[in-house]
């Protein structure tokens, strides 16, 4: 039951649990682009904990747009750029080569020199260097992918970025525990945000990437938390009586439209951040909710069951009358708004199964997804990808769907069940 109706009935969290996400690529990867990435040569007595390039092979690999060379299929492993010998790796068909050398930074870290190559071409297309402590070397393989990754489809790549979701175990046990959590986009280095015995839902990211909103049900009362991840400091900026639920910065962090039912049905506010002024967006008998930004800040789009079932409409940020925006199916939920803000992604019944669909507003939809429940759609940054829950087995999961097609992800833990994903914004 999409998110709409679970903010209503409280339902269906369970725990949390300590371990990363594990992805699985899903689907073939017809049409994807060869590439070599070779083992970085260690140089200077460098000891790097993190295997830069395959770290770099895996990002590629998880767009479905790059096939990664098998390195025991090499026939050489350069390191610079006077060792490449591009007839080499032209009998192998690669289109492009990536080297590169670690070595120990003077002051501390390491120092990353690589380049990137277009092998028909015999040139180099990308060469630079990064500097990184132990600890933050697979950030800084995460960052040479987003450059190959732009420079070769000209969109910018999202590796460094992060996501947050939604973790529990134990349902209906005394143990129960539900937990926030933030990981890198590859499942690494997940962090515990929050956690509690009681529902939490709805994470959402500031403009910025550094904090997140979200509700928790603590002490049985829905209240909206803002919360800094870098300090863990939090405040609650709503906890009127009803609900308090579906949190959304606007694009210049200054903003939050969410859900309150505190004057009778549940409606669309906005509130001013900085004064907590509200400002009641929507008014009426029906069930408003789920607000998301337009990319300028000039429209909230929301789902309303005014027409009799659960739908899209949009109205100006300012105010004014709300128009319905999507007619295709008896149920549409939960739209966020494409980076570009051309299209939404959102959740649809069809044959009674709740699928992720992609629809451009000029008109024309594509279902993303093919499950018996799919929901909470959340766009990559660049808008190449969507990243929603879904059930593998009977598990809550998350999976990824590239908006182009092709080869998905599916991000599981060993135990417990995942939901409620909401990717970040570029991190700079």
């Amino acid at each position: 039951m999409p998110r709409l109706f679970s903010l209503l009935l409280l339902c269906l969290l369970s725990l949390p649990i300590q371990a990363r996400l594990t992805i699985e690529i899903t689907g073939g990867v017809e049409g994807a682009q060869p590439i070599a990435v070779v083992p970085f040569g260690l140089v200077g007595g460098a000891q790097p904990g993190v295997d830069i390039a395959s770290v770099i092979a895996a990002d590629l690999a998880r767009t479905g747009r790059f096939k990664p060379m098998p390195t025991r299929e090499m026939l050489k492993t350069p390191h610079r750029a006077e060792e490449v010998d591009f007839r080499e790796w032209e009998l192998l068909a690669t289109n492009n080569l990536v080297i590169g050398e670690i070595s120990p930074a003077e002051g501390g870290g390491y120092r990353i020199d690589y380049s990137l190559f277009d092998v028909y071409g015999g040139k180099k297309l990308l060469g630079s260097s990064l500097r990184g402590s132990e600890k933050s070397l697979r950030l800084s393989a995460h960052r040479i992918a987003d450059a190959i990754y732009e420079k070769l489809t000209g969109d910018p790549g999202v590796f460094s970025t992060r996501i947050a979701y939604v973790t529990s175990t134990g349902r209906g046990t005394s143990d129960e525990r539900v937990s926030l959590r933030v990981a890198d986009a590859d499942g690494y280095n997940p962090q515990t945000i929050v956690d509690s015995p009681d529902p939490i839902m709805s994470p959402a990211w500031s403009p910025d990437g550094r904090k997140l909103a979200y509700v928790s049900f603590e002490n049985r009362q829905s209240s909206i938390y803002v919360q800094e991840l870098a300090t863990g400091r939090r405040d609650k900026i709503a906890s009127f009586p009803g609900l308090n639920g579906s949190p959304a910065f606007s694009p210049d962090g200054a903003r939050m439209a969410m859900t309150l039912s505190k004057d009778g049905n549940p409606d669309v506010y906005v509130m001013n951040l900085g004064s907590r002024q509200l400002t009641r967006l929507t008014d009426h008998y029906a069930i408003d909710t789920e607000p998301a930004w337009s990319p300028d800040g000039g429209t909230l789009f929301f789902t309303s069951d005014r027409g009799g079932q659960p739908q899209i409409y949009r109205v100006p940020a300012s105010g004014g009358a709300a128009e319905r925006m999507s007619f295709e199916g008896d149920y549409n939920a939960a739209a966020q708004v494409a980076p570009n803000g051309r299209a939404l992604a959102l959740v649809t019944r069809t044959g009674g199964r709740f699928r992720i669909a992609f629809d451009q507003l000029a008109g024309g939809r594509r279902l993303l997804s093919s499950g018996p429940l799919d929901e909470s759609p959340s766009f990559a940054p660049n808008g190449s990808m969507v990243i929603y829950a879904s059930q593998n087995n009977g598990r809550g999961v998350l999976a990824v769907t590239p908006i182009a097609g092709g080869s998905g992800q599916r991000l599981t833990q060993d135990a417990g069940e995942v939901r409620e994903p909401a990717w970040s914004p570029f991190l700079r």
